[in-house]
């Protein structure tokens, strides 16, 4: 009986079509004890007799892919995968998955929730009441501000797509082009620097990758429009927090709004605790009871079709490992 472990904190013990999946093609399904995302000693006592892993925020390094010689697949619930190391998976013949087109909506709503808690100051706000204040400073409103968008796959899409409804003027940044949407969504694509200079909100739509790890540094900060914001809902690494925490402190930016940090949860010296101009979420952007239920459903529809020797386009991030892909009986 094939074997697969449930990384994500949020699935391990819970029913949901995900383990029908998983239990009605055959597969012993474990439950690990641990952390809210595995720790490398909480998961590496299960590597050595796992076939699959259903990962969360695990991380896969090459001594990890050592201790599971009978790996499969490691299949992300989500479409980042910054903590493993695919070219470490490839070379021992494991695929590697992702989730597309399951949690852009999740993403995008938190990404307008966090700008309007930034506009609105709801957090203060909140505060002050509960302290036995009443703050009835006046605030800027978001329409007809300009919300710049670097990355404009699934989810910068989803987000611009939102952002009008508020009236938001909307301009992206993408290697890529998509004219159709552009001129359905009055989307006007610029250059990085243009962005940055022109609008009120930085939103963050990027995979971490190595070209793109602290982009978000001391130079980027200084284009930024004079009292504009930065959100971030992708990966903590895109941010020099030290940088992004002097811009914050000496007024050069009004404030920002992440989901995502470098540490997660963050260490005690993260400098970007503690600042008022700061709301921070714990990386819950993708998760809503929705996107999650859909995320856990298609990777474990992964596991099961690559199992069944069944190629699953468009899921895979290291296709190279397919071309002579045999596993389980033939489907």
């Amino acid at each position: 009986m094939p074997s697969v472990l449930v990384g994500p904190y949020l699935l391990r013990g819970k029913d949901g079509g995900f383990r029908r999946i998983l239990s009605e093609a055959g597969f012993q399904v474990i439950d690990p004890e641990g952390d809210f995302s595995l720790t490398a000693d909480q998961l590496s006592p299960h590597l050595a007799n796992l076939d699959a892993l259903l990962a969360g925020g695990e991380r896969m390094t090459p001594a990890m892919f050592d201790l599971a010689p009978k790996l499969r697949v490691v299949a992300r619930t989500g479409v980042g995968y910054d903590l493993i190391d695919v070219a470490a998976a490839t070379a021992r013949n494991v695929a590697v998955s992702i989730t597309p087109g399951t949690n852009q909506g999740s993403v995008a709503e938190q990404t307008l929730a966090l700008i309007l808690a930034l506009a609105r100051r709801i957090v203060h706000n909140n505060q002050v009441i509960h302290e036995g204040g009443w703050d009835r400073a006046l605030v800027e409103p978001i329409r007809g501000k300009t919300l710049g968008l670097v990355g404009m796959g699934r989810i910068g899409k989803a987000t611009a797509i939102r952002a009008r409804a508020f009236e938001m003027k909307v301009v992206a940044f993408d290697h890529l082009d998509d004219p159709e949407f552009d001129t359905q969504y009055q989307i006007t694509r610029l250059t990085l620097d243009e962005l940055i200079a022109e609008s009120d909100y930085v939103s963050l739509h990027l995979p971490l990758v190595p070209s793109s790890r602290g982009m978000v540094d001391r130079h980027f900060l200084e284009k930024m429009k004079p009292g504009s914001f930065l959100v971030n809902t992708a990966r903590g690494g895109l941010v020099v927090e030290a940088d992004l925490a002097d811009a914050l402190t000496s007024g050069r930016i009004a404030g920002a709004g992440l989901d995502v940090l470098v540490n997660e949860p963050p260490r005690a010296d993260c400098p970007l605790l503690g600042l008022p101009n700061v709301i921070l979420s714990p990386h819950i952007a993708g998760t809503d009871l929705e996107s999650m239920s859909a995320m856990a459903e298609m990777a474990a529809r992964t596991i099961v079709d690559l199992y069944r020797n069944r190629w699953p386009s468009g899921c895979i991030v290291n296709p190279e490992v397919g071309k002579e892909w045999r596993w389980g009986p033939m489907a």
